[in-house]
């Protein structure tokens, strides 16, 4: 289904990558190159966009989960394996840059978006993993939305109104915040009114997704069973099949920014669109 020829003529979804764990959090630098994690295997991965090998950028990623990239080409991480938000030089070296609101640990940050001013908004729901030596109990008092400064001084939570949230968008003019509530099966869009503060909260579509992006026509694209995607009133427009047991997570990338990239479970896999990334 594609009522609105987002997918290239003749293109068909391709496998870019296999055989890992589970393959999770793809976002694309300033030259099209995707980073996505192995999470099981504690891995950051890099799909080169020119020629389509895939390297190691980090053994030691935190169990990285949703990541994003800053202005200045800072890979920004949620890595749950200890409750915390990492920032990666380009070297692959990490730094702390949160992990507790009102004095407690989060319980586990799983995706993120950066708004013009580097803030981050994240999600914190608890998916008590199996290689976890922490505490698996849920360590907040419920499964909310923070947003962490752009100084990383200050966490503050934006909402409590989800059951367990997990994918989140923001759109490129700041104005819209996407926010899906994977535990009620909806995504809401809320009003951006300032630093870390949103309001308005409205029903966008009648699913919940893990990951989601934004294409350069405010169209947005969830996931799970395959992709589907919904254009800015809310309207069913395309659904793209990927043959996985679930679809985690997709961005825009490539030398074009025009390659939408699939996170499925055990591989990665890419699809030439007729629309760019946000």
């Amino acid at each position: 289904m594609d009522q609105n020829n987002l997918i290239a003529p003749g293109a068909k979804v391709e496998l870019l990558g296999g055989g890992y764990a589970f393959t999770e959090g793809p976002v694309a630098d300033k030259k099209g190159n995707v980073f996505f994690t192995d999470q099981p295997n504690d891995k950051i991965l890099r799909w080169d966009a020119k020629t389509g090998e895939i390297t190691t950028f980090s053994d030691k990623s935190g169990r990285s989960n949703g990541m994003y990239f800053d202005k200045k080409g800072r890979l920004i991480t949620c890595a749950d394996e200890e409750n915390q938000l990492w920032s990666f030089d380009k070297k692959g070296n990490h730094t702390l840059i949160g992990e507790k609101y009102d004095g407690k640990l989060l319980n586990g940050p799983n995706d993120l978006w950066l708004d013009a001013a580097g803030g981050i908004y994240f999600t914190d729901p608890l998916y008590k993993r199996p290689y976890w030596k922490r505490d698996p109990a849920m360590q907040q008092d419920g499964q909310h939305v923070y947003y962490l400064s752009p100084d990383r001084s200050t966490i503050t939570r934006v909402t409590d109104a989800l059951n367990k949230p997990n994918g989140i968008v923001g759109t490129a003019d700041g104005k819209k915040l996407y926010v899906a509530d994977i535990g009620a099966s909806k995504t809401y869009v809320f009003d951006i009114t300032g630093q870390g503060q949103i309001s308005n909260k409205k029903l966008f579509a009648e699913m919940g997704s893990d990951g989601m992006t934004l294409d350069s026509k405010g169209n947005l694209y969830l996931t799970g069973n395959g992709v589907t995607v919904f254009d800015p009133t809310g309207n069913k427009i395309a659904y793209i099949p990927v043959h996985q047991g679930w679809t985690a997570n997709i961005c825009f990338g490539g030398k074009k920014n025009d390659m939408l990239f699939m996170t499925a479970q055990k591989s990665v896999y890419g699809l030439k669109m007729n629309v760019k990334g946000n």
